[in-house]
């Protein structure tokens, strides 16, 4: 054993060590979620459950107002992120490519909805929407789930645009490509990488958007996270376990499902502004 650590060196113990204490960190919470799920009765100091049943299960999706919570959830997430493309995707080609007066200052007011604490900002934009009456109408609710993912939407599609070499588009015009042919054959492809990313991040922010919806959509609009809230507090942990791994499954889902796409390339380059 002592040659074998010799070996390795201390460095690569450090390195593992790291690891897995990263690993015990993120995994450990799913993990205990998981079983909590999963059990009918776990009590301390058992280290495992004592009965594994799906009946908490059962009681969480035999609720009032869950399914239409899990259906309403994904439904204004599609509509968000197609909304947001047809926005955003047009000015972020804009941003990367045309030089117009406070191009950079208009970019980075996208990141002022991440900049300061988000109630404050959805407490303002209640106050505009009771005005002009989009409280409690699912276009508010739309709205404010667009408003809060802007940034993924412009940023991450603008440098994947600028880092689409112009010469690649010049050449496909020198053979006769009119400029929508070079858009959708050239750039866009190119392109394409960063704008999933960018749509994967919008979902899965919707998705998992509680407080403007609390604010504007409540009581005519209850998503999951909205819905998750009441769960946890009136039910018993396993209850909120189970509601947890719904939210959870998507974005595990999603993401495996887009591997290829979610690289450390891709998601470098949609934070490095040139």
């Amino acid at each position: 054993m002592r040659w074998y650590l010799k070996a390795v060196g201390p460095k690569k113990i450090i390195e593992f060590l790291l690891l897995a204490a990263f690993v015990i960190f993120f995994m450990g919470p799913l993990l205990n979620l998981a079983i909590l799920a999963f059990t009918g009765n776990w009590s301390y100091p058992d280290p495992l459950p004592r009965e594994w049943s799906l009946k908490w299960w059962s009681f969480v999706l035999s609720r009032d107002g869950i399914a239409e919570s899990i259906g309403l959830s994904f439904g204004i997430a599609a509509v968000v992120t197609a909304v947001s493309i047809l926005l955003c995707v047009p000015a972020a080609y804009a941003f990367a490519r045309i030089r117009f007066p406070l191009s950079r200052f208009f970019l980075f007011s996208f990141l002022l909805t991440h900049a300061f604490p988000k109630m404050g900002l959805y407490v303002s934009i209640a106050v505009l929407f009771y005005k002009i009456g989009l409280m409690n109408t699912l276009l508010g609710v739309v709205l404010i789930h667009i408003i809060n993912v802007l940034m993924y939407m412009t940023w991450i599609p603008t440098a994947s645009f600028r880092n689409v070499h112009m010469a690649q588009e010049e050449s496909a015009r020198d053979v006769g490509a009119s400029p929508f042919r070079v858009f959708r054959s050239i750039t866009l492809p190119l392109a394409m990488p960063g704008i999933i990313v960018a749509s994967i991040f919008t979902f899965l922010s919707s998705l998992d958007e509680a407080q403007g919806t609390y604010l504007v959509g409540v009581p005519n609009f209850r998503t999951m996270p909205v819905v998750m809230y009441g769960i946890i507090t009136d039910y018993p942990a396993y209850a909120g376990a189970v509601f947890s791994i719904i939210l959870t499954a998507p974005t595990l889902i999603l993401l495996l499902a887009a591997q290829k796409f979610v690289s450390a390339d891709v998601l470098s380059s949609g934070f490095q502004m040139k």
